[in-house]
C-alpha cells in the first residue's frame, strides 16, 4: 500500500483495532496469527459489556460458568500470545480516508492499512437536566482528557464501575476536591476505595446540572430519603452507560444508520475502503458474545484480503 511516509518512530500496523471486547479481541487473533502486524486499542478492560456480566455459561467450547471479565482474560490472552499488541488507551478521533489510516489516541498516534472499529454498544445520548446543554462547558465524558482543566477546583464523577473509580483518581491528580456520585449502595468491581481525596456519595443520584456560561452547580438526589441537595461544582464527569453504539469518535466519517450503528456488508465491509466493524457498534440484530466473536473473524479476514489484494480471503485454519 502505498501513501505518505511515517516520520521515524512512528509505526505501520497492518490492522489498528479500537475496541477491546469479543469481537475486537477475535479479530487480534485472527489477524495477528495471520502474521498481521495487529494492535488493540482498548479503553478499559472493566468498562465493556462483557466485563460488566457476572455469570457466562452458554459461550461455545467454556466448561464451567465464569465471568464476563474472566472470559474476556482468555480472549486476551490468546490474541496477545498470537502476537498482537494490546494497548490501554482511548480513541478520541480518526481519519480514515488518509493514507495509512490515522487512528488519534490519548497517548498517541496510531497508523494503519487498515482499521476495524468494535467499540460496542454501551454509549449514551445526554439524560442529566442540563448535561446537553453544558457539555463542553464544564460537562466531560473523559477525566484523562480534561482533568488539567480543573486544578484545585470542585469536580464530580457520576458512576459507580470501575472505570469510574480509576478516573476519580485521575482527578485527584489536580485537585483535593473530587466527589464520586454512584447510584446505587456499592461501587461494582472495587472493594474499597482509600483515597481521602475522593468524598463517596453512595445511593445518590444527579438530577440535574446547573449553569449559565458554564458548570455552577448540580441537584442531588438521595434516592432512600428523597432529600435533594444543591452543590457547587466546577466540573462534571459523566460515567453512566446506556445501550447505544459508540460511535462519537468516528465523526460520521463511516455511513452511520438512524440508529447510530456502523453500517456494513456481511462481509463487515464499511463504505470506506480498509475500514470495517464488528460486534455491537456495527448494525447487528442479534447482541450475543458469540456473535460479535463470529463478526471479528470475519473482519480480520477481510482485513488481509484488502492488505493482499486477494480476490478470496485467506482462511485461516490449523
Amino acid at each position: 500500500m502505498e501513501g505518505r511516509q511515517l516520520m521515524e518512530g512512528q509505526q505501520l500496523y497492518d490492522v489498528v483495532i479500537v475496541g477491546g471486547g469479543p469481537a475486537g479481541l477475535t479479530a487480534a487473533q485472527y489477524a495477528a496469527r495471520l502474521n498481521l502486524k495487529t494492535v488493540v486499542l482498548d479503553k478499559s478492560k472493566t468498562a465493556g459489556a462483557l466485563a460488566f456480566t457476572s455469570k457466562i455459561e452458554n459461550y461455545p467450547g467454556i466448561t464451567r460458568p465464569v465471568t464476563g471479565a474472566e472470559l474476556l482474560d482468555i480472549f486476551r490472552n490468546q490474541a496477545v500470545t498470537f502476537g498482537a499488541e494490546y494497548i490501554e488507551t482511548q480513541v478520541i478521533g480518526v481519519n480514515i480516508e488518509s493514507d495509512p489510516k490515522e487512528i488519534y489516541a490519548m497517548d498517541n498516534t496510531y497508523y494503519g492499512k487498515t482499521v476495524i472499529l468494535s467499540t460496542g454498544s454501551m454509549g449514551r445520548k445526554p439524560a442529566i437536566a442540563g448535561e446537553k446543554e453544558l457539555l463542553g462547558k464544564g460537562v466531560s465524558y473523559c477525566a484523562l482528557c480534561d482533568a488539567a482543566f480543573y486544578k484545585d477546583k470542585n469536580v464530580c464523577i457520576i458512576g459507580d464501575s470501575e472505570e469510574a473509580v480509576k478516573e476519580s483518581e485521575v482527578l485527584t491528580r489536580f485537585t483535593d476536591k473530587v466527589m464520586l456520585i454512584a447510584p446505587g449502595n456499592k461501587l461494582n468491581g472495587v472493594d474499597a476505595l482509600n483515597d481521602k481525596k475522593i468524598n463517596i456519595l453512595l445511593n445518590h443520584r444527579v438530577t440535574e446540572i446547573r449553569g449559565a456560561e458554564c458548570v455552577e452547580s448540580i441537584v442531588v438526589l438521595d434516592n432512600e430519603t428523597k432529600a435533594e441537595a444543591v452543590l457547587p461544582m466546577d466540573g462534571v464527569f459523566v460515567y453512566l452507560h446506556g445501550n447505544r453504539p459508540i460511535v462519537d469518535y468516528l465523526n460520521f466519517s463511516v455511513d452511520i444508520s438512524d440508529e447510530e450503528c456502523v453500517m456494513t456488508n456481511r462481509m463487515m465491509e464499511t463504505n470506506v475502503g480498509g475500514v470495517f466493524a464488528a460486534g455491537d457498534v456495527s448494525c447487528t440484530e442479534v447482541r450475543q458474545v458469540v456473535i460479535a466473536a463470529a463478526n471479528g473473524c470475519v473482519a480480520a479476514l477481510s482485513a488481509e484480503k484488502y492488505i493482499n489484494h486477494r480476490k478470496k480471503r485467506k482462511y485461516a485454519w490449523g
